[in-house]
């Protein structure tokens, strides 16, 4: 029997008991007590977390996200994705599908820490939403289903975190389903991750009797029974110490799991080994708990593990936990290193690294502050633009309901009303004469590292975004609405990096250029309902690069007169293949260092803009080039000769030099993952065998068989409903963008027919 219980309205709350000690731990306000983000805590920036949620779609992020503002009491009910009621996804099409689709910001206290999360999509298609948030965050939780382990788009998510350099922890979500298992997700981790997974948490019970977790640094069961008088949201938990009333398989399984910890532990720490050894060589299990947390914040830090926990987020156990995870191993915005920032010392210095519109107010922009503080109603300064604005008024951020302050301090994100030009990428100070004196000191220091984006003018590297992979055309209804039309495509491009939109030049038809089939469907579909226009698309090709196969030189000479100036320039130059993964799929430019010195900034600059040019439309299908590296040998440029005349001469001399080489083909390669049953497996593989596919590995997971495979972008068009065909509906399947690869000749040949065909 309980007895002696006290209820607070907020933090911990406990009874004692009579029989056996342990302790109810509530860890939330009371459902009528919701909190408001006026009264969000603003400590100092030690406690601050700047963390994000990342994972393969369907893994639970954004039930996750919901646990956590509900448990933190942030919001008076528990939202569900399936409901289309969730606090993150508030965008029709998000509701619609019960998918994300653009990343979502919200603040929140848990104790004494402010909490900044942002929850991002899984989907591939809007990899961007990911990139953007990974770029401004110093933390990330990575959610896993527990029945699968790593999937398709986690890979790509997680390569984007080590990218950025960001510290990160593992929540193994749903074990409460049947297929749920501890090892094989952990093993998934530590082979296809390539990452040193740390256990600070087993399950208690599997499948539907799981009930909770042993936390191995505390030795403590925590507990989540089902309370009809409290509720079944999670909120009530009990703690114990566990003892010898426990069952012995949970008692050996949880003593070997604790060793395993702490000899990993002090395998990557130096500092907890020598403690180890020195006070504790006798007996490891007499390490104070507070030292092995210590030595896993540093480990986690260093980037050398990853925490890894469990629960069930849609089962409303294991959250709170994550939350205390959260705080006490995922840096503060002090503990993250940014050469450029520190420059600036007290002065503002920010990132702008999303933009949305709003009817009423018009572009809000997110901004991540690195030092300063911020103010409503000052001016600031846009280095990238050279434009100085005024922030009208500063936001909370809270998914889509903001709530205004009178400051936002370094460590911090805000939301801003006022910043009518930045866009994605944008750095934002206070005055142009403080990014002046933060240049003057890392110049006088000398130590400053020049790194690529980061210049005298001191601009932070922005978010870098990926290529869109498919196009089509798009028309307004009538010629009335082309306005409206480019209007509102110029919004979504600014709020969207990853859409791009030109105009053939031969038939001046707007082309619309986008990361997937379900990207562009989505643009389509906000064109209707944000700015009620019904436009019309035409069918979705591939965007396919080139490259070259050989080493190739050239000269060029430009001879032309126009009225009485003659303009005369030669050009030598030299392009050759690199590798796609180790350039980045990026084309290089370089200059021999006789050429370097004798150009001037304004015929150096004309040369770079010759060399962009080719590399935008290749000479084989006017698809942009992969993998090529120009060298310039020689520049002699006549007196009188104008840029723009020794750009063409560039740009002439490249393309003699491209078909000297050889071009071929790229085409996108996605990674596929289906999960089948293996009655409908033979099915599944003969129909990928007819779309070009190249089978990798078929893997065993519980009663079903999980199909790898890469298979060109070209034949994944209307997959999902063939693949519903094929197996009833039992079917699941993800994919993610792999590489670009030379298409075969043959199949190289048919693209160039029906090139020609429909030129």
């Amino acid at each position: 029997m309980i007895g002696g219980r006290y209820l607070l309205t907020a933090g911990l709350q406990c009874c004692r008991c009579r029989v056996s000690c342990h302790v109810i731990r509530h860890y939330s306000f009371l459902p009528d007590d919701v909190k408001s983000l006026r009264a969000v805590v603003n400590p100092d920036i030690s406690k601050i977390r700047n963390i994000g949620i990342m994972a393969h779609i369907d893994a639970g992020k954004t039930t996750t996200t919901e646990r956590m503002l509900y448990y933190s009491g942030y919001t008076r009910a528990l939202g569900d994705v399936d409901d289309g009621d969730t606090v993150t996804d508030f965008m029709a099409q998000e509701r619609e599908r019960g998918i994300t689709i653009q990343s979502a910001a919200v603040t929140f206290d848990w104790k004494s820490y402010r909490i900044n999360l942002i929850d991002t999509p899984g989907h591939v298609d809007f990899t961007l939403e990911v990139e953007r948030a990974l770029r401004v965050l110093d933390g990330a939780v990575a959610v896993f289903d527990a029945s699968a382990g790593v999937e398709a788009q986690t890979l790509t998510v997680w390569r984007q975190a080590e990218k950025h350099h960001v510290p990160c922890v593992c929540f193994l979500n749903k074990m409460d389903k049947p297929a749920a298992n501890l090892s094989f997700s952990i093993e998934s981790i530590r082979q296809k991750l390539k990452a040193n997974p740390v256990l600070l948490q087993i399950p208690v019970g599997s499948g539907k009797s799981f009930s909770g977790v042993v936390d191995l640094l505390t030795n403590q069961k925590l507990i989540w029974k089902i309370r009809t008088e409290l509720g079944d949201d999670g909120r009530v938990f009990e703690s114990k110490p566990l003892d010898q009333s426990d069952e012995p398989e949970l008692l050996q399984e949880a003593s070997e799991a604790r060793t395993a910890l702490i000899e990993q532990v002090a395998d990557l720490d130096d500092e907890f080994a020598e403690l180890l050894l020195t006070d504790f060589g006798d007996n490891f299990d007499a390490v104070p708990s507070v030292k092995l947390q210590e030595a896993v914040r540093r480990v986690t830090l260093a980037r050398k593990g990853v925490p890894v926990l469990c629960g069930s987020s849609l089962k409303n156990k294991g959250v709170q936990p994550l939350l205390d995870a959260i705080t006490a191993y995922l840096p503060a915005p002090n503990e993250r290193h940014h050469d450029l920032v520190r420059w600036y010392k007290d002065d503002l210095c920010a990132l702008a690294f999303k933009v949305l519109h709003d009817k009423q107010r018009g572009p809000l922009v997110f901004l991540r502050i690195y030092s300063g503080t911020l103010k409503p109603q000052t001016a600031v300064h846009n280095i990238n633009r050279n434009s100085i604005e005024r922030v009208s008024r500063l936001l909370v951020p809270f998914a889509d309901q903001h709530v205004e302050t009178p400051s936002i301090t370094a460590g911090n994100i805000a939301l801003t009303v006022g910043l009518k030009q930045a866009v994605t990428g944008d750095t934002i100070v206070s005055s142009k004469a403080s990014a002046t004196a933060a240049a003057r000191r890392a110049q006088n220091d000398g130590g400053a590292r020049k790194k690529r984006g980061e210049d005298a003018n001191m601009v932070l590297s922005g978010v870098e975004v990926p290529d869109p992979v498919f196009f089509c055309t798009i028309e307004p209804p009538t010629m009335s609405k082309q306005a409206d039309l480019a209007n509102a495509l110029n919004c979504l491009q600014r709020e969207d990096p990853s859409l791009k939109v030109r105009v053939d030049p031969d038939s001046g038809q707007t082309i619309l250029c986008g990361m997937g089939e379900l990207h562009i469907e989505i643009i389509h579909d906000r064109i209707r309902r944000e700015y009620g226009i019904e436009t019309h698309l035409g069918p979705l090709q591939v965007a396919y690069r080139e490259t070259i196969l050989h080493e190739a030189s050239t000269t060029d000479t430009l001879d032309r007169t126009v009225g009485e100036r003659r303009h005369v320039a030669t050009v030598d130059l030299a392009v050759r293949p690199v590798d796609i993964f180790s350039s980045g799929g990026l084309c290089e430019l370089d200059f021999t260092e006789e050429v370097e010195g004798q150009l001037s900034p304004e015929m150096k600059a004309a040369v770079e803009n010759g060399v962009h040019t080719s590399n935008l439309q290749g000479p084989l299908l006017g698809y942009p080039l992969l993998g090529v590296s120009t060298l310039i040998k020689s520049v002699k440029v006549e007196p009188g000769t104008v840029p723009v005349m020794v750009s063409a001469c560039v740009s002439r001399c490249m393309l003699k030099a491209l078909r000297l080489a050889g071009v071929q083909v790229l085409e996108p390669l996605m990674s596929l993952e289906v999960t089948v049953g293996e009655n409908h497996l033979s099915s599944v593989l003969g129909d990928l065998a007819q779309r070009r596919g190249t089978v990798q590995d078929i893997q065993s997971r519980h009663d079903n068989k999980v199909l790898l495979a890469t298979v060109p972008l070209a034949e994944m068009m209307g997959y999902s409903t063939v693949l519903r065909t094929l197996t009833s509906g039992t079917a699941t399947f993800s994919l993610a963008l792999d590489t670009y690869e030379a298409m075969n000749p043959q199949d190289q040949s048919i693209l160039l027919k029906r090139m020609s065909g429909l030129l």
